[in-house]
């Protein structure tokens, strides 16, 4: 899949190892919800950790050949994106950047270059929200996906290329 459509002076590469660290801690900075339960720091923290390790156990199951992307500014890590592939679709698993670099347009950019990638490749494009994400579900119908089921707390969105598009 050919992501040169990137804009912003963002990039992907493919996820390592070394990549461990920020993943985590781009985690963390993703689960505030978790931060509100009534207990021990060091609890909540060992919670947070094993919620981080548990979503990598089950993208791996569910997921086996996905390809794990980490989006950089300037060489500098901002976000990471989780994609599988089908015969007709390319599912966006995860999309995640740090406190710093959300609501910059980076993740419309990632976005808007996974859906010309998936038309150049005439796939539709399948996501899923949370349903109390508004912020994002405004960005996906913005961008042309529509709600194809409700699989409580989170809503399947879909985008399907038109024929001009995959023709371009």
């Amino acid at each position: 899949m050919d992501l040169n459509g990137l804009a912003r002076g963002i990039s992907l590469r493919p996820a390592t190892s070394s990549d461990k660290y920020f993943i985590n801690t781009l985690y963390r900075s993703t689960r505030d919800d978790l931060r509100l339960i009534d207990g021990d720091e060091d609890f909540v923290e060992t919670l947070i950790e094993q919620q981080c390790h548990a979503q990598t156990l089950g993208y791996e199951n569910m997921f086996p050949h996905a390809f794990y992307f980490i989006v950089e500014k300037q060489q500098q890590s901002i976000g990471r994106v989780t994609l599988d592939f089908s015969d007709d679709a390319v599912h966006l698993i995860d999309i995640a950047f740090i406190p710093e670099a959300r609501n910059k347009g980076y993740g419309e950019s990632v976005l808007r270059a996974l859906l010309l990638a998936a038309a150049k490749s005439c796939s539709s494009l399948i996501l899923s929200v949370h349903q109390a994400n508004w912020t994002a579900k405004k960005l996906y119908k913005k961008l042309g996906f529509n709600i194809d089921g409700f699989y409580p707390p989170y809503e399947r969105m879909v985008w399907y290329p038109t024929k001009k598009e995959m023709m371009a």
